[in-house]
């Protein structure tokens, strides 16, 4: 099932999908699709009703938010795929590697990325993130973790490597910057979803830059959201970006950054197709 949020930023309506990409109206069952709504059991909800929801008429050029709204925080894995991990000169980490995005950078999956001021090392990151639909807390193990996933989506952990990596060595600068997390086009459901199996892949003006399996990951879904429970209280509409596979412009030497004018465009199977241009 493929939850989405359409229209204006702050003015965005909750909708869902069917199989055959008709939309219909989610506003006689919730205001928004947020924690609250994913707290109670939001999603199951909206499964029981299909069949008897209002068709929503979706005008061509109808902007599409980010899937899930004001989320508590964004949590990020750096380093997460092997091929990454030697392309940034680092070693696979024993543990998860975590640093934290500020939330309002969330955007939706076809806005604009604005460059910062001074920026030179704007970078792509295509991500699988995961929402969070069920508070956890010291979660007994990875076996545990599927039940307090909502679902999937496609994350941009846009970056700026200058401020991530030369200006004083803390990553949330060069992470928290306006527009810097693209989300969407929807929050796709768990039932049914290969998770290991989904394929992530990332371009530039065309260019195919990233291209990799969640298989390749170094923790898993299951293991990140059990690790990160131990550590901080993971509430309802929470996002989990679960890192970013090889091929970004920091790893290849001589390959350009990102600069106004440049189109990306993220895709992982199942997940859709998100596309940015930077201004």
């Amino acid at each position: 099932m493929r939850l989405l949020r359409l229209g204006p930023a702050g003015d965005e309506r909750p909708a869902v999908l069917d199989d055959e990409g008709t939309a219909f109206d989610l506003t006689g069952l919730t205001a928004d699709i947020d924690g609250a709504f994913l707290a109670a059991g939001g999603a199951d909800r909206v499964r029981d009703a299909l069949g008897t929801l209002p068709r929503l008429a979706v005008q061509e050029g109808t902007r599409i938010g980010a899937p899930v709204a004001r989320p508590g925080k964004i949590v990020c894995i750096g380093l997460n795929y092997r091929a990454h991990a030697a392309e940034s000169g680092a070693q696979p980490p024993a543990e998860p590697v975590v640093f934290m995005k500020a939330s309002d950078t969330l955007v939706g999956p076809d806005d604009d990325v604005r460059i910062p001021r001074k920026s030179t090392k704007t970078d792509y990151e295509v991500e699988l993130a995961v929402v969070i639909g069920r508070e956890a807390r010291y979660l007994d193990g990875p076996a545990d973790a599927a039940a307090h996933i909502a679902g999937y989506a496609i994350s941009n952990d846009v970056s700026e490597r200058e401020f991530q990596l030369e200006r004083g060595g803390q990553w949330d600068k060069g992470k928290s910057c306006e527009t810097f997390n693209p989300m969407g086009p929807w929050l796709v459901t768990p039932d049914g979803l290969d998770v290991p199996a989904l394929r992530l892949r990332s371009s530039v003006n065309g260019e195919v830059r990233q291209d990799e399996l969640a298989a390749d990951m170094i923790f898993d879904v299951p293991h990140i959201v059990w690790y990160l429970s131990q550590f901080m209280v993971l509430r309802p509409g929470d996002v989990v970006n679960t890192g970013t596979p090889a091929g970004v412009a920091m790893g290849m030497p001589g390959q350009p950054y990102l600069r106004a004018g440049d189109v990306m465009e993220l895709t992982i199977d199942g997940l859709g197709t998100q596309r940015q241009r930077c201004v």
